[in-house]
């Protein structure tokens, strides 16, 4: 049994493994059986994820994963006598996802819950919310998120940015806009704790924020209410967890992460992302030297869907023949699918096809050299499968962010074939052009060579 401080536990849903990227020195847990939550619940930290990668299912596969983890954390808080937490269902800041889906399986699983707060503000990424719109800064310029690429998404399309039309949107009318109880920069910034206390019935609510500030008191006033027995759900971007959590500074900081890197050796990069700024970002890093490029040619896995299929292993067999020899030469070799996104009849197939290019990267992960200095994971889904298939890994430790927005995590000694080796979980929407560049150059010691 733990020993529960003031403050709640915070549990963190992750639908993929980039929502850790404003926190550090905390549990990231692969699986969530009753045994692996209660390590979650019993580390020291104050906040821990759960990465159910539901951002890559269908949604019925989406609520089922979500009530088992609901389920399993029931058990374990009773078993861990845990009495006071707060649940986050961690999504994606350009509101791409299972809303309401998630939220709605959470609150049955777990709740009742006096409100839900719609927090999707992540301003490591660029992403405000002013006057209960939703913007995403683009060259510059705050754009609301419906006029943005994210909203045309093959799977997530949506069409508003004022979030209470985009609750309305997707609760498909369930939640009317007017019913949408709106915290605005003024209010927050005068206090809302009485606010907070007089909510019930899982009330929705969306949550400005303009500054770190704005969160931070807002989370203030939450923690409040909460130890006043009000019982809150979150539907969230990272940012609103940097003020939850209320940690220090990360142990090493980002400029000095080179030092997790192993043996002084190159790395490699996965990218998966099909995002315009992850290709743009891509440009960029083939243009460092030694960075060399392997593209994945997914448009051949459509003929070839399975890993027992010819195409697919030839595939496999070509590309880490490629690895080697990159590697061999002291080269980080940059492995990425082919840019764009292909079309598909449906969201279904869409999902299923990206599943089979991501077992054909996980299995090129697997058959890479040994003796890697370190990894990096372009794009969200591609991270989560990289640790958890991959690398096989139950939990793994945040050891902070290597860049604004952008983790690195570090397997253990006792890993089997990567011990040690620091990872880094790369969304595939953050970051200017340079980002991934920088963060290999930060790596790969060569910030101060050329």
């Amino acid at each position: 049994m733990i020993t529960q401080s003031a403050a709640p536990k915070i549990i963190v849903l992750d639908d993929d493994p980039t929502g850790s990227q404003t926190v550090h020195s905390c549990l990231l847990l692969m699986q969530w059986d009753v045994e692996t939550l209660r390590l979650g619940l019993r580390d020291m930290a104050p906040i821990f994820f759960v990465l159910t990668n539901t951002r890559s299912l269908t949604p019925d596969n989406a609520r089922a994963i979500t009530r088992e983890v609901c389920q399993n954390l029931r058990q374990a808080i009773a078993l861990e006598q845990v009495k006071d937490f707060l649940v986050v269902s961690r999504s994606d800041s350009t509101l791409r996802g299972h809303y309401p889906v998630e939220t709605d399986a959470i609150a049955d699983e777990l709740g009742p819950f006096d409100a839900h707060f719609l927090v999707p503000a992540f301003f490591e990424g660029g992403r405000t919310t002013i006057d209960s719109i939703h913007y995403l800064k683009v060259n510059g310029i705050d754009t609301p998120v419906h006029q943005t690429e994210f909203a045309q998404d093959s799977v997530f399309h949506y069409s508003h940015s004022y979030l209470p039309d985009y609750v309305e949107e997707k609760t498909a009318g369930r939640i009317k806009a007017n019913q949408v109880d709106r915290f605005v920069l003024k209010d927050i910034r005068a206090g809302v704790v009485d606010r907070l206390k007089a909510l019930t019935d899982n009330q929705c609510a969306c949550v400005d924020g303009l500054v770190q500030s704005d969160l931070d008191q807002f989370a203030a006033d939450v923690l409040t209410a909460a130890q006043l027995g009000k019982r809150f759900l979150f539907r969230s971007a990272a940012s609103i967890l940097t003020a939850l959590a209320k940690l220090p500074p990360q142990p090493i900081p980002p400029d000095k992460m080179v030092a997790y890197v192993r043996f002084g050796k190159p790395g490699a990069v996965l990218v998966g992302s099909h995002v315009a700024k992850t290709t743009e970002q891509l440009k960029e890093l083939l243009k460092v030297p030694g960075a060399v490029g392997i593209e994945v040619e997914i448009q051949k896995l459509i003929s070839a869907p399975t890993i027992t299929s010819i195409g697919f292993q030839e595939m496999l067999t070509e590309i880490v023949k490629k690895a080697d020899i990159i590697h061999t030469a002291g080269h980080t070799l940059v492995i990425y699918t082919s840019r764009g996104e292909l079309t598909f009849d449906d969201a279904e197939t869409r999902l299923r096809f990206g599943e089979c290019v991501s077992t054909l990267l996980m299995e090129i992960l697997k058959q890479l050299p040994q003796t890697l200095g370190f990894l990096i994971s372009k794009g969200g889904i591609t991270s989560n499968d990289t640790l958890s298939q991959g690398l096989s890994l139950r939990t793994v430790r945040l050891l902070g962010q290597v860049s604004p927005g952008v983790s690195m995590v570090c397997t253990e000694k006792t890993h089997p074939q990567f011990p040690e080796l620091p990872v880094v979980l790369f969304p595939g929407n953050v970051g200017d052009s340079l980002a991934l560049a920088t963060v290999y150059r930060r790596l790969s010691g060569r910030v101060n060579r050329e």
